[in-house]
Order: structure tokens, then sequence, then C-alpha cells
């Protein structure tokens, strides 16, 4: 078997908008997963007792299927209840909806680990809910949850593969693609592993980065 180089470097435009494609739906399904796991966590929390089973049954419902099944209800029956998405939005709306749910477990359990104590002397001082949320709460958690933060993001930057599915041109759509008009399936699918390699491992060197940057911190405030 021999190994052809150029059939890559000669769509290396091509594949670079794949990879563009492939940050961009990651990046943007992340923040909106963690805005929406973020605000399920406070609900699950804070929220009344139909609220928090509402919630949960939600958390079991996506948890319990797999991302594939929901990208094809997302955008293939969404038409049938009136909601017609791009490839592209339904890309980010489903990779958000999909990592809601494991954000929203993040936080709640960052949430339960600050000390009770703490909430009992914030309420004999009047600072309101919301307050005691944003000053107290979130800034411990976010130190103790990050590792488990950057763990879940690489993860969804994995799952961004299972958007070809529904025609957005990522990195995997571009390199099978080229792959089954040349039959050069090994090389093309050689670049689509480094491709994955170098996001994770940037995501992953900036995860550690930013815990070393906040244990350092730590260590001077205890200082």
């Amino acid at each position: 078997m021999i190994i052809d180089p150029s059939i890559i470097t000669s769509r290396l435009g091509e594949i670079g908008g794949g990879l563009l494609v492939t940050f961009q739906t990651w990046g943007a399904g992340v923040a909106l997963g963690l805005l929406l796991g973020l605000a399920i966590a406070v609900l699950q929390l804070f929220g009344g007792r139909w609220i928090r089973a509402a919630l949960r049954a939600f958390i079991e419902l996506i948890r319990a299927t797999p991302f594939l099944v929901q990208l094809f209800l997302l955008y293939y029956g969404g038409p049938s209840f009136g909601l017609e998405l791009q490839p592209f939005s339904a890309g980010i709306l489903g990779l958000g909806v999909y990592g809601s749910v494991y954000f929203a477990e993040i936080f709640r359990a960052g949430f339960q680990s600050v000390p009770p104590g703490q909430l009992e002397a914030a309420e004999c001082l009047g600072i309101g809910r919301w307050q005691c949320i944003l000053r107290i709460q979130l800034p411990q958690m976010l130190v103790i949850i990050l590792p488990a933060l950057v763990n879940l993001i690489t993860i969804l930057c994995k799952e961004t593969a299972v958007l070809s599915i529904i025609t957005i041109p990522e990195l995997t759509m571009v390199l099978t693609g080229i792959g089954s008009e040349t039959f050069a399936f090994v090389e093309t699918l050689a670049v689509l592993c480094v491709g994955y390699l170098v996001l994770i491992e940037c995501c992953s060197r900036l995860g550690l980065a930013l815990e070393t940057r906040v244990g350092r911190f730590l260590q001077r405030q205890e200082a």
C-alpha cells in the first residue's frame, strides 16, 4: 500500500475550512451547554418541587438516549413539531442541549460542595439568594469543578464528528468526502485523527494552565 500525501496537500484549504467549522460548532455548543447547564443546576437546587421533578426527568431523558438519536429527532423530526432548523443551528442546539445535562450535574455537585455554614452566614448578613450564588458559591465551585468541566468539553469536541450526519461540513464530513472521492481512506482518516488530537490537546493544555493559575492563586490567598 502506497501513501500519497499529495491527496491531503492538494486539499488543505478544504480541510482547513472543515476544521474551522468543527471549532465553531464545538465552541458555540459548549457555550450554550454551559449556560443551560448552569441554569438547570440553579433551578434544581433552588426551584420548586415540580420544577425539580421536571428537570430531573429531562436530565434522565437526555442522558439515557444517544446523541445521534437526539440529533436525528431535532433535525429530521423537528419539522413535524414546527421546528425547522438549518444544519448549523441544529448542530449547535443539539450539542448544547446534550452537554447541558452533564454540565448541570457538574455545577450541582459544585454548588453542594460549598460549606452550608457560609450560606447561613450570608443569610444572617442579609445577602440575597442570587447575590449568594454569584459572590459566594460560584467563585468557590468553579475552582473545584474546573477539571471536570475541561474533561466534558473535550468529550463534546469528539461528539462534533456526529454532526456530519446532518450535512454540517465539519472536519469529519470533509475528510470522509475526500476519502470517498479518492479512495485514500488511510490518508484521510489519519489526518482526521490528527485534527481531533490537536483540538483536544489544545483544550487539555489550556485546562492544565487554568488549573495551575488557580492553584497558585489559592496558595497566595492562603499565605
